[in-house]
């Protein structure tokens, strides 16, 4: 492999994106600013910047970094390499935007095109690369070393820090923690990172005493409070954040530049181009609207209609404390969703990012929203502290943190205090209904609601064994607080699941399911959830439509982000014919809520349900990139593939279907072996000889011209008020059967609307 070294009379430098890597200096830069690295991760960059898009084999790594050693010696020295240099480059292995990871192989640079730059310079052997151990390189003196923030001048090649020209006091491990976090560019800057760059991997000891303190040398430098900070914001037990714009300066020095009356004549002409040019784009943003606030008072803030609140993070330092941040997450993005001018973006789209590494920005762009919360949890001596962040989306700005705590049993009183805080933040308005429910919140028994939100924890898993590990937390909970109408409602729904999805029979789930809502609704019925449950019991079992639309309006009005309850409600409104409101709400949903499989999936069902056969295919198709894994994704997109007529594609997703639910080999064989010798009837006639209950029976059956056998099966699902009856008004699979006299008198005797 050829490199820099072969040619010592070469000085190499790389520019590629933002970056410029100087194989000489063995410096990296980004729009300038120097990057810590060390030489083992530049010395990998070099080797895949010269062959841009051919894998670089770990083999020709290890050979070209330790030559006269075993590869199988530095095998992990390579991979934590190789971490570092997409640390440096805020790369991720799983969404690679520089370094790709090829299995087995090696590695492979697919970012943006390479620019090498070449000229005559001395030996390139005279420069030698900086120890492993040395502390982050500052770049040569040259222009770009240069960066302001905010009225301030940073010059990395004198390790000085100005103001008008004039030179302030820093020390030089405080210099190089101001220059790595105005390196990141607003990024959040981890104090891992912070402790690896600066203090290198040996110290441990002194480096929270020692960070800390730098920390407040350059707040002191910068004239900044921490209490009400203008330049670095603290993100409790995670790390900081620049707040300001760290940009190169507006014109190159003059000659006497260093001298400090030129430089304070020329912050003087910048700092008036400033004022004007920051005055005009508020002027602006003013005028649009795109900012809020009072003009006399001098504060503005952006205008935010839709916020997402990322999981809270544990600090209590203790895993099985997980399912308590995981449960305060969901109360406060519960308690917001009463906001009812705010858009808030549901539990299963934010639990994504538990502990991501996505910037802000992107995040933002993912979930469609204004602003995004980030905080802390910790429960310490019997009492529950939150720390919320407030962050602008689209440009990862600070706009305000707040520090609560109270009692463990009245976590919910401090959960509506946040909402009101960030209501009043984000200029929101709550409605009067809206301040009572809020007003209403009530203290807890600490107990009780610790069991709670273990059982929510195992609850979110979806799976039937964590199901049960639900019912056990919520009766527990139930025997510390009988008056404990969440855990009422928790176990409603989680016997509502087994008895949907076939785990127990509805003669054993029914009686507990009805037990549990009457007596979560008769101790608060001021509960959203609480009128979803009926709303979804009066749908599929009682076949009352009138409740049950009525009830999903009762839920949406006490919380208008509940979008498990929008996508249901647009789900029902299909089965009642109704589809230009079912693909509206549909629609709605998604858009609350863009990352649920679930909502993406009622989505496309819905599209299918009203002729929309192309859209419902691509809406499955989004659901199955979001969760991969998902085998209703595959059922759903096969019942698609088969009404379209595209038998393959159908008989292709059953079988990645049963493949992700255990099906064995010679099971899938015998699917492919039925349908390539009988066809499409082939097929079908292999899933009715393994239907398991009397629905999917007599969909087959009908599609299969069975008629007689197909009404008998329907009647033992009237008999038994099986919840998917409820699709025979509007569901494409029943057209063999539309016009038979005994399907009409069956929809008669559920109530449907009379069809034309």
């Amino acid at each position: 492999m050829s490199s820099a070294q072969d040619n010592p009379a070469v000085e190499r430098v790389a520019r590629f994106g933002p970056y410029e890597a100087d194989f000489r200096a063995w410096r990296l830069r980004k729009f300038g600013l120097a990057i810590p690295i060390q030489e083992v991760p530049l010395r990998i960059l070099m080797s895949l910047l010269e062959a841009p898009g051919r894998v670089v084999t770990r083999e020709e790594l290890l050979q070209r970094l330790w030559p006269a050693e075993p590869a199988c010696a530095h095998e992990h020295h390579l991979n934590a390499a190789v971490s570092k240099l997409r640390g440096s480059l805020s790369d991720l292995p799983e969404h690679p935007r520089f370094v790709e990871t090829v299995p087995r192989s090696g590695y492979r640079y697919v970012g943006p095109p390479v620019d090498w730059e070449k000229r005559r310079t001395e030996s390139f052997q005279e420069t030698a690369p900086p120890p492993e151990d040395a502390a982050p390189d500052i770049p040569a003196a040259r222009s770009e070393t240069r960066t302001c923030l905010n009225g301030f001048e940073l010059d990395l090649d004198s390790r000085q820090l100005f103001k008008d020209g004039i030179s302030l006091p820093l020390r030089p491990q405080a210099f190089r923690v101001l220059a790595l976090l105005a390196s990141h560019k607003g990024q959040l800057v981890s104090r891992e990172e912070i402790r690896r760059e600066i203090w290198g991997d040996a110290t441990f000891v002194d480096f929270e005493q020692g960070l800390n303190h730098c920390i407040a040398q350059v707040r002191k430098a910068l004239g900044d409070d921490h209490l009400d900070s203008r330049f670095i914001h603290t993100v409790p037990g995670r790390g900081y954040r620049l707040l300001v714009d760290a940009s190169p300066p507006a014109e190159a020095p003059p000659s006497d530049g260093s001298r400090p009356g030129a430089r304070r004549r020329r912050w003087w002409v910048t700092g008036i181009a400033a004022v004007a040019t920051v005055s005009l784009s508020l002027l602006l943003a003013w005028r649009t609207g795109w900012w809020s606030g009072n003009p006399s008072s001098g504060v503005f803030f952006p205008t935010i209609r839709s916020i997402a609140v990322l999981p809270l993070e544990n600090l209590s330092n203790d895993p099985a404390q997980e399912f308590f941040a995981d449960g305060m997450t969901e109360e406060l993005v519960t308690t917001l969703g009463k906001v009812g001018s705010l858009r808030v973006i549901s539990r299963t789209s934010v639990m994504r990012y538990k502990r991501t590494t996505k910037p802000i920005p992107e995040i933002a762009q993912e979930l469609d929203v204004d602003a995004i919360i980030e905080g802390t949890v910790q429960q310490v001596d019997g009492r529950v502290r939150v720390t919320v962040n407030l962050l602008h989306g689209p440009s990862d700005r600070h706009l305000w943190a707040e520090r609560f705590e109270e009692e463990l049993g009245d976590v919910l009183l401090m959960q509506r205090e946040i909402a009101r805080a960030v209501a009043r933040q984000v200029r929101a308005s709550l409605s009067p209904e809206a301040q009572a429910r809020l007003a209403a919140l009530r203290s807890l028994n600490p107990e009780a609601h610790d069991l709670y939100l273990k059982g929510q924890y195992h609850y979110y898993k979806w799976r039937a064994p964590e199901f049960r590990k639900a019912i056990s937390y919520f009766e527990r909970a139930i025997e510390v607080d009988p008056g404990y109408a969440q855990a009422h409602l928790g176990l409603a729904k989680t016997y509502g699941w087994l008895w949907i999805t076939g785990a127990i029979p509805p003669n054993e789930a029914y009686p507990r399911f009805t037990a549990s809502l009457r007596r979560a609704l008769e101790i608060d019925d001021t509960v959203p959830e609480a009128h979803y449950v009926k709303a979804v019991a009066a749908w599929y079992f009682y076949w009352n439509w009138a409740e049950a639309e009525a009830e999903f309006k009762r839920a949406l009005e006490l919380n208008p982000s509940f979008e498990e309850a929008r996508f249901e409600y647009a789900w029902f409104l299909s089965t009642m014919g109704r589809m230009e409101e079912a693909v509206r709400e549909a629609e709605r949903a998604v858009e609350g809520d863009p990352l649920s499989v679930s909502a993406n999936l009622a989505l496309g069902s819905v599209y299918q349900t009203s002729g929309q056969a192309d859209k419902a295919v691509a809406q499955l198709r989004k659901a199955m990139e979001l969760e991969p894994t998902d085998p209703r994704v595959y059922e759903f997109l096969g019942g698609a593939y088969g009404i379209l007529g595209l038998h393959d594609q159908a008989v292709a997703m059953r079988q990645r279907e049963m493949l992700l639910t255990g099906a064995s080999r010679e099971d899938l064989a015998e699917v492919e072996a039925a349908y390539r010798q009988g066809g499409y009837p082939g097929y079908q006639r292999w899933l009715l000889a393994r239907a398991q209950n009397p629905y999917n029976k007599a969909k087959l059956q009908a599609e299969l011209g069975m008629h007689d056998e197909a009404f008998a099966n329907l009647e033992i699902c009237y008999k038994q008020h099986w919840w998917a009856m409820v699709r025979l008004y509007s569901g494409k699979e029943w057209g063999p059967l539309r016009q038979d006299a005994r399907f009409q008198e069956l929809l008669r005797r559920m109530n449907f609307p009379t069809q034309n």
